[in-house]
């Protein structure tokens, strides 16, 4: 009997030393991925600066001597999701992990900021992002997460605004997490408030943008109109993605082919060209583009072996898809704003 009371108070002592180191774990990471500040005046916590050499400057080959550099305009670039390895231990992650690094660099930075460098100057804080998993988690549960990450792209912000910006016009430009982020920003940094004068577009894809999330910012509904935001989500043409049938809010889509809001099919014809995964290779007419509901439908890829194209999901092309008409489209918006 005195050998069962000596195992079960060993147990209960060990439960006490697993729960101690738990606690120890579980709150230095979360003060560590919570409020500790990162330092943007280091450029080692900028995936893209005017100043540096690095992905964002990349320019298709086909494009280069087609391409106008314009430095009156910034470009405040935030990326989607790169922290999404299976075996994670914090939910936000390391700003020096260099492994997240080197995929957000290679991947978001060369294939998508480098379309809206048309500005001449794009700047890409990294952050504390969340992990891909915050997204299919309750939000309750989720949301300091994802407020950890947008207190970098905060602060991020207020340094270029302090540092960098010079008075320029802005363009803010986003995909996925990094549109839930640029979302806040807007409403926090521009949405009546004097900064709005100097917003040339919004460019918030890959999220929903409810019709109602701002006041007084509107969707943009032509290629011309200046001080306005434009969002879209990418799915095969057919296709009703089960979670978004079930979106109980109307949001906002604007079509990339024709910058307008309707439902109208608008031919591949008018696709001036896509970057798939070789980079230095136009696409021309990869895909065609129709708003259905609240998504954005197109065809399979004009590419060959498109018959063996599985996915119906092309979240991950929603800006290389159409990569030239969003520069051109950049280029526009510029040239409006300054008359």
């Amino acid at each position: 009997m005195k050998k069962y009371k000596n195992y079960f108070k060993e147990l209960f002592f060990e439960k006490i030393l697993l729960a101690f180191i738990f606690s120890i774990v579980f709150f230095s990471s979360y003060s560590q991925t919570t409020y500790s500040v990162t330092d943007y005046s280091n450029k080692k916590n900028w995936a893209a600066l005017p100043s540096i050499k690095d992905f964002s400057d990349s320019i298709p080959k086909q494009l280069k001597d087609k391409s106008i550099l314009n430095g009156d305009v910034d470009v405040f670039f935030i990326h989607p999701t790169t922290y999404k390895n299976e075996n994670f231990i914090t939910w936000n992650a390391d700003i020096n992990d260099s492994v997240v690094n080197k995929l957000t660099d290679e991947t978001t930075i060369l294939y998508q900021a480098s379309a809206f460098n048309v500005s001449g100057s794009v700047y890409c804080p990294r952050y504390r992002q969340a992990h891909l998993n915050a997204f299919y988690i309750n939000q309750d549960i989720a949301a300091p997460y994802f407020d950890t990450a947008y207190q970098d792209i905060k602060n991020a912000f207020e340094f270029y605004l302090r540092y960098y910006n010079n008075g320029k016009p802005i363009i803010i430009a986003a995909h996925s997490q990094g549109t839930k982020h640029a979302g806040r920003l807007l409403k926090e940094f521009f949405e009546n408030k004097p900064l709005y004068k100097k917003l040339v577009c919004a460019y918030l894809i890959g999220m929903p943008v409810p019709e109602n999330y701002f006041k007084n910012i509107p969707p943009c509904n032509n290629p011309d109109q200046i001080g306005c935001f434009v969002s879209w989500r990418t799915y095969v043409t057919g296709y009703n993605p089960p979670l978004i049938s079930k979106e109980n809010f109307k949001c906002i889509v604007v079509n990339p082919l024709s910058w307008q809001i309707n439902d109208s099919l608008y031919s591949d014809k008018l696709n001036k060209g896509g970057v798939m995964q070789n980079f230095n290779r136009i696409i021309p007419h990869v895909v065609d583009a129709k708003i259905h509901n609240n998504i954005l439908w197109s065809c399979k890829p004009n590419i060959f072996g498109k018959i063996f194209i599985r996915t119906k999901n092309f979240h991950i092309g929603d800006i290389n898809l159409f990569y030239v008409n969003i520069r051109e489209n950049v280029i526009n918006r510029i040239n409006h704003y300054k008359l």
